[in-house]
């Protein structure tokens, strides 16, 4: 990596002097060999960082326990959108690519009509309690847990969508807008 230090000092000027774009100079650098030697250099400093940060984790258990609660996070949004997904929510049915996009775009739907639904839900909980204590032990559940649940709801279910069954079965009430 010493021997290719001017290199590297080279490609970073060229880059903050807008000479070339980033893109393109990385473009160039991964056309090369992975024998190339700045390009070894390159993944040989990008080491240092990494290895910085990994000694971090290991010394810092705080570091370590928020790192794993947003890991828990990702993967509980993970099994929100598989539950969402009816059969293998990896695979897709539709050989368009404009199917499958249409299809994305019907599950984010899904999921953010459900995440809607709990919000409105939880807001109108939060109105209607009175009571002080419990006011605040649902904030900080709310503030310690998450919006993103399914439980609740049958997605395996029949829908129906006739103009009787569409009424609010749970009484919430429209958010007042403007003031």
């Amino acid at each position: 990596m010493i021997q290719q230090w001017d290199e590297i000092l080279r490609m970073i000027a060229t880059i903050k002097l807008k000479e070339v774009t980033a893109s393109d100079l990385f473009r160039r650098l991964n056309s090369y060999s992975k024998q190339h030697a700045l390009y070894r250099a390159l993944k040989a400093f990008g080491q240092i960082p990494k290895s910085l940060f990994i000694l971090q984790v290991i010394d810092d258990p705080v570091l370590r326990q928020a790192i794993e609660k947003q890991m828990d996070r990702i993967e509980h949004v993970h099994r929100f959108t598989r539950a969402v997904s009816v059969g293998n929510p990896r695979e897709f049915l539709q050989a368009e690519k404009e199917d499958q996009e249409m299809a994305e775009a019907c599950k984010r739907l899904i999921k953010n009509c459900i995440i809607c639904w709990n919000y409105l839900y939880l807001s109108q909980k939060l109105e209607e309690i009175t009571d002080t204590e419990s006011r605040e032990a649902l904030l900080d559940a709310v503030a310690h847990g998450s919006t993103v649940a399914w439980q609740h709801l049958n997605l395996l279910g029949e829908y129906d969508f006739s103009a009787e069954k569409l009424r609010d079965s749970v009484g919430i009430r429209l958010p007042k807008l403007g003031g």
